[in-house]
């Protein structure tokens, strides 16, 4: 019998693990081997960049990344690629580049050893039951069913949680498509590219050692690799030199509109990150959400034992007003004309001098 059953041990799901793991009798299940990395294995698409609302949080909780988590180059530049209107214009932001892999794992080693780890494990049910519930897994070819006083939901835009608790309520969805290139030389910026003919979301570029990622946030569709293989097309005309194509990968992302696309959960079960809905709605940042949710969940869980969700729902109420506020900011992003005015004026832009 254990108290907390986490599905999921990406920030989210490993970050509430360490809150509560030297408490209670916690399990933590995730599909990818996060303890032993085999080559081939399976790996999030993301991008790789921690956001400075993100370090803030990794310093709110007395975390420093660690230097073989660290990728080159580090980030200060956004290049913004406004392809309908003709319109470029740099920004400075602070990223921290980071091999994504890497950094789950180390999120993952920083969880108590008293918490049971099960990687390589496929979540399938739960069931409530008068006195627990029960959640069913597999493991190396194996199914178990374990009983679980609570149960935490921290399996992504795609989660098998959320979809048997409400499963015709749901963000809006994209497919992140991210396709790594070799390449000699990198433009040092982050690229956020803006074109409604690839998506009404954005599309982005991030330099990673040897490597180029150009992903893209799609609309599922019969025509997302079309539109996908146009964005990089068009991508070469603004000095991009392609080399040889390494991987693609793929993931789903949500995008939360209004607070129907928020759902924290029901009864004893809780859900954290992008499970609940929580990410930017208009840069699709999410570690920043992660970790201030699973701080969150874990402060109710240890302090309102009887009705955790209502201690989480008040506890997230700063978080809920922030997505407010990125939907308000949003058409001044997505929408064309507003974003061309936004650019035109040059407002907190900069030069960028080249030799």
């Amino acid at each position: 019998m254990y108290d907390i059953t986490i599905v999921g041990a990406g920030p989210a799901g490993a970050t509430l693990a360490r809150l509560l793991g030297n408490k209670y009798k916690v399990l933590l299940l995730d599909r990818r081997d996060l303890l032993s990395p085999q080559e081939g294995s399976f790996a999030k698409c993301c991008g790789g960049l921690i956001a400075p609302d993100a370090q803030y949080m990794l310093a709110k909780m007395g975390l420093g990344v660690p230097k073989d988590v660290v990728v080159g180059p580090q980030l200060f530049t956004v290049r913004t690629i406004d392809i309908e209107n003709s319109l470029e214009r740099f920004y400075q932001r602070h990223y921290i580049n980071i091999d994504r892999e890497k950094f789950d794992r180390w999120l993952v080693s920083l969880v108590p050893t008293s918490v049971d780890i099960y990687c390589g494990s496929l979540f399938r049910s739960f069931e409530v039951t008068e006195k627990n519930i029960k959640v069913a897994f597999t493991h190396k070819g194996n199914t178990y069913v374990e009983d679980t006083r609570y149960l935490v939901g921290a399996d992504g835009a795609h989660s098998l949680v959320r979809k048997k608790l409400i499963p015709n309520i749901m963000p809006k969805s994209y497919i992140a498509v991210q396709e790594w290139f070799s390449v000699k030389h990198h433009q040092p910026y982050f690229s956020a590219i803006f074109d409604s003919d690839i998506s009404d979301f954005y599309s982005w570029t991030i330099p990673k050692e040897n490597y180029l990622l150009i992903g893209a946030a799609l609309q599922p569709g019969d025509d997302a690799n079309y539109k996908f293989d146009q964005l990089k097309s068009k991508l070469v005309k603004y000095g991009y030199k392609l080399g040889e194509s390494i991987k693609r990968e793929g993931a789903f992302i949500n995008r939360p509109q209004n607070m129907q696309d928020l759902y924290l959960g029901q009864g004893n079960i809780l859900l954290i990150g992008e499970a609940a809905g929580w990410i930017s709605p208009t840069s699709a940042e999410g570690f920043s959400y992660a970790f201030k949710s699973a701080l969150a969940a874990a402060d109710s869980l240890r302090d309102e034992r009887e009705n955790p969700l209502k201690g989480y729902y008040a506890k997230t109420k700063h978080i809920k007003r922030n997505i407010i506020f990125k939907n308000l900011k949003a058409p001044f992003m997505y929408n064309t004309l507003l974003r061309k005015a936004a650019m035109r004026s040059g407002a907190m832009s900069m030069s960028i001098y080249k030799n």
